[in-house]
């Protein structure tokens, strides 16, 4: 490290001298460039895990094909513990037979319950329906056409009587309401009135249609 001492300290020098516009320095350019190697290596990995990131979770998030052991389900009619369950079943109807005569009504009722508790068992094999370590049927509910008899049938077979309920009580509730006490009709009900409408409310899903076309579906006033 060297240091210099100026000889011309006696000299006073302007504190900011003026320069031609030829001598003066030209004002210097700082460039900022983004195309640093590593920088884009980074970004490209970063880019290229996201990428895969993104098609593993929709690869796993699809439903995978419908197979006999879903998540450890095997068919009811070859689960040894559905098998016991039925011998259990029947086994404790049949020892309380011998608490009744043979041709008592309570010994008949009894073995109508076994017959029906062998007919469950077999239609439950019969239809394919799965088991799990327990032995009880599972009911399937991820789309597979072969179990739509299990979810998707009894579904809208349990929509549509609970729309033809609520639909028979809409209708029985607007032919009352014009009459002198319709109060009295709902506590003390109108039974020819209601019979008639119980009829018609089978059709209930075309005569809802006919109403939201016409605009009587909901009230004016609402």
């Amino acid at each position: 490290m060297s240091l210099t001492i100026p000889t011309n300290l006696s000299k006073p020098t302007p504190l900011r001298p003026k320069l031609s516009p030829k001598h003066r320095p030209s004002p210097t350019t700082i460039l900022c460039s983004t195309s640093n190697p590593d920088k884009t290596n980074a970004s490209s990995d970063l880019k290229a895990f996201s990428a895969a990131l993104a098609l593993s979770s929709i690869l796993l998030s699809a439903p995978l094909p419908a197979v006999a052991d879903i998540s450890g389900l095997t068919p009811c009619k070859e689960s040894k513990q559905f098998a016991k369950r039925e011998k259990q079943s029947i086994k404790k109807l049949e020892s309380s037979l011998k608490l009744y005569a043979p041709d008592s009504a309570p010994a008949l009722a009894i073995k109508a319950s076994v017959e029906k508790t062998k007919r469950r068992f077999d239609n439950y094999a019969k239809q394919g329906l799965l088991c799990g370590a327990d032995g009880l049927p599972h009911l399937i509910v991820n789309g597979d056409q072969r179990h739509w008899g299990e979810f998707i049938t009894p579904g809208f077979l349990f929509l549509y009587i609970a729309g033809w309920i609520g639909w028979v009580g809409r209708s029985y509730l607007i032919a009352i309401r014009d009459e002198k006490k319709p109060t009295m009709k709902e506590i003390i009900i109108d039974v020819p009135l209601a019979s008639s409408l119980i009829f018609r409310g089978f059709s209930w899903p075309v005569a809802a249609y006919r109403e939201l076309v016409n605009g009587d579906l909901i009230a004016k006033d609402v």
